[in-house]
């Protein structure tokens, strides 16, 4: 193509990247408007207490809330929303966490990053266990 101008050239090359920018774009979003890109707002039922064993993590993409049983009576629960970009995290590996935009990683258990981008940790939120069903949000 030695004798296409470079401005013809240049447009060429734009239309092939963007569908590479598509897929970019398409890896940093919800999938759903956004709406999805924060941690609960009030109190959320997450159901049943017993589900999450002892020493065990639970993810709750739909409340975007991950719930670690730390002891017989005793649960941590944080957001589920990657402190780097705010991609809702869809991946929970034992008790490693794992945002599919840019591959952050987080431990469930106390919410520290595991892995960069991110560089804060996933934020605390209130949980506690009422008529045998977690509850997990700010103020729960």
């Amino acid at each position: 193509m030695s004798g296409t101008p470079p401005a013809r050239r240049t447009v060429l090359r734009a239309a092939a990247l963007a569908p590479a920018v598509g897929l970019g774009l398409t890896a940093c979003s919800s999938g759903e408007g956004g709406s999805n890109r924060s941690a609960p707002t009030a109190p959320v039922d997450l159901g049943a207490s017993d589900v999450v064993k002892v020493g065990a993590s639970k993810l709750y993409t739909d409340q975007r809330v991950v719930v670690s049983r730390i002891s017989e009576d005793e649960y941590k629960a944080y957001s589920s929303i990657c402190t780097h970009a705010r991609c809702p995290i869809n991946k929970l590996e034992g008790h490693k966490l794992i945002c599919q935009c840019h591959g952050s990683q987080f431990d469930a258990t106390n919410g520290k990053v595991l892995h960069e981008p991110a560089v804060s940790p996933l934020p605390e939120l209130s949980v506690k266990v009422e008529n045998g069903k977690l509850v997990a949000g700010p103020e729960a």
